[in-house]
């Protein structure tokens, strides 16, 4: 063994699922070449522990309480501009891998394989490469040329989604109900969309609208 290879990978491991870190926790501890450092259960913690343990590499949920993991990723990278993070999600969408890596990621990995690819994920990450799975750049090479909702678009299919009707839209985003219908009728086009329901089923297939978002939003009412 070289001298490099005596030095362990240090991971930091973060998602609000238990068993998904215990998972992750088992499949690192069997590697010679790897060490968890620590865990975190959700965005804040995860800034609070980058910050105590400064890791090699970490692995960043998405989908999480409090914090979600694009926006930790972008307050680490803010601070720490050499943090290699890997962010881990249950969707292969364009759009959020889009904003993952704009968010600086170095790496993004559907957990679904997390058994077969997590070790050379992180090892290649470790070594300043980029990771993203074909099936996620095919993704993103066919969308590419596409426009991209805008945040206010955004902000209107999340609510649709969460079974708001255009008055109620209008109401919640201080708009007029006929300009939440010119929004969804742009929405449509972009998406190339027949209706509301297939622009929802769409968005969330990309990864455009969180469902996690959605809930909070229709529990608002």
């Amino acid at each position: 063994m070289t001298t490099a290879q005596k030095t362990p990978i240090t991971v930091l491991s973060v998602d609000d699922h238990p068993m998904l870190r215990e998972g992750i926790a088992s499949v690192i501890g069997a590697e010679e070449d790897m060490r968890l450092v620590g865990e975190a259960c959700n965005g804040l913690q995860a800034i609070e522990c980058y910050r105590r343990l400064r890791p090699d590499v970490t692995l960043m949920d998405i989908q999480m309480p409090d914090m979600n993991g694009i926006d930790a990723t972008i307050a680490i990278r803010a601070e720490f501009p050499d943090a290699r993070i890997v962010v881990l999600t249950t969707y292969e969408g364009d759009a959020l891998a889009r904003r993952a890596i704009a968010a600086g990621a170095a790496g993004y990995l559907l957990k679904s394989m997390l058994r077969k690819e997590l070790l050379a994920t992180v090892r290649n990450v470790h070594e300043g490469r980029r990771c993203i799975p074909a099936a996620v750049a095919n993704g993103i090479a066919q969308h590419w040329h596409e426009s991209a909702l805008s945040k206010r678009e955004v902000e209107v299919l999340q609510l649709v989604a969460a079974g708001q009707s255009n008055k109620r839209i209008g109401m919640h985003l201080a708009i007029s109900e006929e300009t939440v219908k010119v929004h969804m009728k742009s929405i449509l086009a972009k998406l190339n969309a027949s209706d509301r329901t297939h622009a929802v089923t769409r968005a969330i297939e990309r990864g455009i609208i969180d469902l996690h978002a959605c809930g909070q939003v229709g529990g608002s009412y």
